[in-house]
């Protein structure tokens, strides 16, 4: 299904005055967060930064911090300032669809979590943001849930994002008590060396995974494409610009405290090359201009990775400049190819040509974001692969297996770029009954804005050195730097790499289709990590049914077996390991009636389990009870004796009315000689094992560290007097307000039934 399709797509008749107000708001606070983001260029330029703390968690450490330096400021202005002009885009590309209202505040909500994301300075409040960013990117690329493809890709992202996100969390937590905080500023300011702490491994390989998920790096990069069903302004948006560039940001910000070793070197430049070069080669096998350029996405964010790896100024200057320059040409180039789909209908490059002809100021807008791509000068992508070129001759350890991944990638790119110069406006002619034309301003000045930035800043590199990327890389190498661009540098090494990359990838461009075959032949061949991906939830399908069929057989005394050979098992082996010390000085001897009382209770425990009626296994149970309620009697628990006796009054005349009348259940076959020593050896075995637990804790002195804890801090931290009601309201908050979730939803359960025996009626 096309996105033309999708906006055409019949439906419910959705309010314009809603959508209309849905869009106005989205727009006016991205441009007002925008504004302000603007106004602190000059604060955080000049070494300082904006910070905002409150308490949330003291207990635990965690607190609302945020913090607003060079890095963060460079994020958030690409994030508010492409989210305005996406917001603009979209109101104008959707406009008359049912759900364009709905589009717009999830956009907004993305927003304003990656703006959270990067600005948290606490790294429990970074993961909340972490997976709000994921939460609402999988309601984005569902956008289209009526679209099978785009629930299957919505989902893949969720799953392998939030999969990533708890590797984080956990990565997270332990670099926090490795720093002794969980404040990200002060890990990173810490005399304590990070990297010598036996823990590192275990932290960085877990923080890798959280961050190699959520950049698509190898071998999680397949979701990043097949989320390409997204709509083209939510791709734009969340995969060229800010959500794949979440896990770009947290390598960037813990450079300082967890870069500088061997194993992240090696790492982030291995991964990073493998995920650029792969990334190149599918790219140009594709025949979906919009797939291809996601494709690209990979590429970028493999080559972002791979020069973090080393913690080199240049190199990391190269990053963050390069990161810059593929927001601009990238974002750009989604939405120009939205605007193609929306004008032709189709994204397929053998059916397009020749549209500079219909869509002059939309091929303008290509071509200068394709020359930026290509790096062609005087454009800012030129500068950035510049850049690149000299960082990977700068770096000690493999600098040429980096240059030549970085050139072949580059050269990739050239072939891509000029693909999309000219087979899709320059030359040939559309293959489809539509007549093109332009679209309206509000769908081109986004992307025209965006090319215009990315040749400004290439012809005057000075707007943006000083002001943007020198605070970044400030932070990213936690030294004061200075960077000065320019756009020529003079004949050296790094040029005449750029002049091999562009041969090349005219090259590439001029045999492409022979290329395409070779890879299409070659591929087909390799593993796929989609196919993989569908593989392990297959299986993980298939072990949940095996393990549901053999738990979950409808069988009562089935249940009852599992939970007391647990409970055999583990308490017992665990008794038998440790041992078990029982205090006997200080029992007093049974009286004759507590005696008689026990012995009646013994005799009617075994009529329970030997009887094969049920009014006389209810009767003996009731004796059970009534025995129980007796034994609290004789020791002065009248209360309790009196409520004992009642419930088991109840008891068994209620289930003595209901067991009656009801048929013999399937499950109630006898089990045989077999199952019947089966059971009595797990029930006598169990019941041991409870009695010499509860004795063991009746004989035991009691520790109250708990109940003095209590006692203690109820007044004085939850301002309450009662005890109890403070134990279930502020220190069992969770479990409490679980307990009320279960009751909600068993009382909507019980109205959606009456509901249905009502309609069931009418019917």
């Amino acid at each position: 299904m096309t996105e033309t399709s999708l906006t055409n797509s019949p439906g419910r008749v959705g309010s314009t005055a809603t959508a209309a107000v849905a869009s106005i708001c989205a727009a006016l606070t991205a441009l007002a967060v925008s504004v302000w983001y603007m106004l602190q260029v000059d604060t955080v330029a000049s070494g300082m930064a904006r910070e905002f703390v409150a308490q949330w968690v003291p207990s635990l450490g965690v607190t609302l911090s945020f913090r607003l330096d060079g890095l963060a400021l460079m994020f958030s202005l690409l994030i508010s300032v492409i989210g305005f002009l996406i917001v603009l885009y979209t109101a104008s590309y959707f406009k008359g669809h049912p759900d364009v209202g709905r589009l717009q505040w999830l956009l907004l909500a993305f927003m304003l979590s990656m703006l959270g994301l990067v600005s948290a300075d606490n790294v429990i409040l970074l993961f909340v943001f972490w997976e709000l960013t994921t939460i609402t990117s999988f309601m984005l690329v569902g956008f289209d849930h009526k679209n099978e493809q785009a629930r299957r890709s919505a989902l893949q992202a969720l799953l392998v994002t939030a999969g990533g996100g708890l590797a984080l969390l956990l990565g997270l937590i332990i670099l926090a008590q490795m720093a002794g905080t969980y404040q990200i500023s002060e890990m990173i300011r810490s005399d304590i060396s990070l990297t010598n702490h036996p823990h590192y491994p275990f932290a960085l390989a877990l923080i890798l995974l959280g961050a190699f998920t959520k950049s698509a790096q190898f071998p999680f990069h397949f979701w990043l494409p097949n989320a390409m069903a997204a709509p083209s302004s939510v791709s734009a948006y969340l995969h060229s610009a800010t959500m794949v560039k979440a896990g770009i940001y947290l390598l960037m910000r813990f450079q300082p405290a967890l870069g500088g070793t061997e194993l992240w070197f090696y790492t982030l430049t291995a991964f990073g090359a493998i995920t650029a070069v792969w990334a190149s080669l599918m790219a140009l096998r594709q025949t979906d201009v919009k797939l291809m350029l996601a494709w690209t996405t990979v590429m970028a964010l493999g080559t972002l990775t791979m020069f973090l790896g080393s913690d080199l100024r240049i190199a990391a200057l190269a990053a963050v400049t390069f990161l810059l320059v593929h927001a601009f040409y990238k974002c750009a180039l989604f939405l120009v190819i939205g605007n193609v789909d929306k004008r032709t209908g189709t994204r397929e490059l053998p059916l397009l040509g020749g549209l500079f002809r219909a869509m002059p100021l939309t091929g303008f807008i290509a071509i200068a974001a394709a020359l930026s791509m290509a790096g062609f000068p005087p454009f800012l992508g030129f500068i950035g692969k510049e850049l690149k070129y000299e960082g990977a001759l700068a770096i000690s350890e493999e600098p040429w297996l980096i240059v030549v991944a970085a050139v072949s990638a580059n050269a990739m790119m050239v072939g891509i770029a000029l693909t999309i110069i000219f087979r899709v406006f320059l030359t040939g002619h559309l293959r489809t009954d539509r007549q093109p034309s332009e679209v309206s301003p509000a769908m081109w000045c986004g992307p025209l804005l965006l090319a215009v930035a990315g040749l400004t800043t290439g012809i005057f590199p000075e707007l943006i050195a000083p002001s943007l990327i020198e605070p970044a890389i400030t932070n990213v190498l936690a030294t004061p730097t200075d960077v000065k661009l320019s756009l020529w540098h003079g004949i050296n090494v790094p040029l005449m790499l750029s002049v091999l990359t562009v041969v090349l990838g005219c090259l590439i461009f001029w045999k492409l289709a022979a290329i395409k075959r070779l890879l299409d032949d070659w591929v087909d061949k390799l593993p796929s990590a989609d196919r993989s991906y569908e593989a392990l939830l297959r299986a993980i399908t298939r072990l949940a049914a095996f393990v549901t069929h053999r738990l979950q057989t409808g069988s009562l005394s089935h249940y009852l077996t599992i939970v007391m050979a647990v409970l055999l098992l583990a308490v017992g082996s665990t008794m038998l390991v440790h041992g078990i010390e029982l205090d006997t000085t200080g029992l007093t001897p049974v009286s004759a009636l507590g005696a008689v009382i026990i012995l009646l209770m013994m005799a009617a425990a075994l009529v329970v389990a030997l009887s094969g009626s049920r009014l006389l296994s209810i009767c003996a149970l009731g004796v059970i009870g009534s025995g129980v309620a007796l034994l609290f009697l004789i020791f002065g628990a009248i209360d309790v004796a009196i409520t004992q006796l009642m419930v088991e009054t109840l008891f068994v005349v209620l289930i003595a009315a209901v067991l009656l009348r009801l048929p013999r259940f399937p499950g109630e076959a006898h089990p045989g000689r077999a199952g019947n020593f089966r059971d009595a050896l797990i029930s006598i075995g169990a019941g041991v094992v409870i009695g010499l637990v509860t004795f063991a804790v009746a004989t035991t002195q009691p520790d109250l560290a708990i109940t003095e804890f209590f006692a203690e801090n109820s007044l004085t931290k939850a301002y309450g007097r009662n005890i109890v009601n403070v134990i279930l309201v502020d220190f069992r908050a969770l479990d409490t307000f679980g307990e009320v979730a279960v009751v909600a939803t068993a009382a909507m359960a019980v109205v959606a039934l009456l509901k249905v025996r009502a309609s069931g009626k009418e019917a």
